[in-house]
């Protein structure tokens, strides 16, 4: 059973990498190749709505749970949308990068689509697929699996970049976005926990997802969540850019030693979650942002910025609390999901995330622009802070420290 358990563990590890490594280059070149190009931080920023169908996967994440029953089910939904993400990249490596910038960001939006319905399928699986028990561990594994192709997307494809270019580069990236789905293929000991609620899957669902008693609170604590450390991230490669470091030594600081510090957090926080709880989880976390988001005022403020030392230390705090924060969010958000509406829910939660952070990047990147990186620091340790007492207080709908996982009740009866 433990064997069928990690099988099943490292199963959903492979589907993270796979939907991640595209997703962690493109959105790491582009921006250095920006900078280099004397785009300002504000439209650097808004390269993040190439991330646009990451943000509305939600209107048809109601399809996928009413179009799956079965494993097999989730298999074609999930190899399917890799396949067609795979063929976009090996279109996008057959075209010129200088000449054609319009045309392969179109693509890129398309290769998106496709991925983010691999999510949708994915975590809808997932979530059908363990105890709520064991969602800690589950989501430890997305975590890692997300910051393992950030770090083989970010880090080590950035240093192939310029040895290879684009050209050679790409469809050997959508050749192992064919091969992460090996293991699901081979998997044969993925067992569906049974729904209670047979009923299917409507686009109504989205709304009603609201209007579960003391979701809105819970819809806050997602706004919230990453808003003290995602400003940083957004702007920490233009940042490097400034200090004077070129894109291997940034592919190596921050795609390589960043992202694995990621991974290794995320892997220790899904422990960590597992043996004190959520609760207090979330509030030590919450915690570790303030810090890290503090840290980096008085680094650059104190012109320590430029210590080697100084930079590495604030790559594995951002990086670090970023692992350990994805982990409990991931978690809090699985914990909530309503059957038969698994994917619909988790996704619904997951974009709130995401458009938090788009808005974030964006806000912090302008005062960066405006006033430069001491306010934007600045403005992230008052976010950090809102962050930190909100958590304090704040209750989920339903408490995994304190019941039964198999008593949890149905959320299904708003319908």
């Amino acid at each position: 059973m433990k064997i069928d358990k990690s099988y099943n563990l490292f199963t959903f590890f492979t589907l993270y990498i796979a939907q991640s490594i595209p997703m962690s280059f493109f959105s790491s070149v582009l921006p250095i190749l920006m900078r280099q190009g004397d785009y300002s931080l504000v439209a650097i920023a808004l390269l993040k709505l190439i991330k646009l169908p990451w943000i509305m996967k939600f209107l048809w994440s109601p399809i996928i749970d009413r179009k799956c029953d079965s494993i097999n089910d989730y298999k074609r939904w999930i190899l399917g949308s890799e396949i067609v993400y795979a063929l976009l990249i090996f279109v996008v490596a057959m075209l010129n990068l200088q000449t054609n910038f319009t045309l392969i960001i179109g693509l890129i939006l398309l290769a998106f689509i496709s991925s983010a319905t691999q999510d949708i399928a994915t975590d809808a699986l997932a979530a059908r697929s363990f105890e709520r028990r064991d969602n800690s561990l589950l989501n430890s594994m997305q975590s890692m699996g997300s910051f393992t192709g950030s770090m083989v997307g970010g880090g080590f494809l950035l240093l192939l970049f310029q040895q290879i270019g684009w050209g050679k580069m790409l469809p050997w990236v959508a050749i192992f976005v064919l091969l992460a789905l090996v293991p699901l293929q081979l998997n044969i000991n993925l067992r569906l926990r049974e729904r209670q609620n047979k009923s299917k899957a409507r686009p109504q669902d989205m709304y009603l997802f609201f209007k579960q008693k003391g979701i809105g609170k819970h819809v806050l604590f997602l706004f919230l969540f990453y808003s003290g450390v995602i400003g940083i991230l957004s702007i920490l490669r233009p940042l490097m850019v400034d200090l004077g470091y070129d894109m291997k030594e940034i592919g190596a600081m921050i795609g390589v030693f960043g992202t694995a510090t990621g991974i290794f957090c995320s892997f220790l926080s899904g422990l960590f979650i597992r043996k004190i709880g959520r609760e207090k989880s979330r509030r030590i976390i919450s915690l570790l942002i303030v810090a890290t988001a503090s840290y980096f005022l008085w680094v650059h403020a104190s012109g320590n910025v430029h210590s080697l030392v100084a930079i590495m230390a604030g790559i594995a705090l951002v990086w670090g609390t970023y692992g350990m924060a994805s982990t409990i969010v991931y978690t809090t958000s699985m914990d909530i999901v309503r059957e038969g509406r698994e994917g619909t829910d988790f996704t619904m939660q997951i974009v709130i995330t995401h458009l938090s952070s788009m808005i974030v990047a964006i806000i912090c990147s302008r005062i960066g622009d405006i006033f430069g990186y001491d306010r934007l620091f600045a403005l992230e340790i008052s976010l950090a802070v809102i962050s930190f007492v909100f958590v304090w207080f704040y209750r989920p709908p339903f408490s995994m420290d304190k019941l039964e996982m198999e008593q949890i009740p149905n959320t299904s009866h708003n319908e």
